[in-house]
């Protein structure tokens, strides 16, 4: 179910994103289709937006996995020694 959702979702999100970056120039500025989109330059900023807060999300993940790892290996070795 959960899946379903996420893929219906996913397939929303991608047909907004499409219509409104691809497909909206093509249309008059006067039409009623463009009240539906933001400004066309939110649709460079905002995935811009979400894809550096992503990848540094990721970068301090893998960061503090690695600090962590290796307080976890300098403390077995102090106890290995001791």
């Amino acid at each position: 179910m959960l899946g379903g959702i996420m893929l219906l979702t996913a397939a929303l999100v991608f047909t907004y994103y499409t219509t409104w970056a691809i497909l909206l120039p093509f249309f008059d500025s006067s039409s009623a289709l463009h009240d539906y989109f933001p400004a066309r330059e939110w649709a460079i900023q905002l995935p811009l937006f979400v894809l550096i807060v992503g990848l540094s999300a990721i970068g301090f993940f893998v960061g503090f996995t690695i600090m962590k790892e290796k307080r976890k290996a300098a403390q077995k070795i102090r106890l290995r020694t001791a």
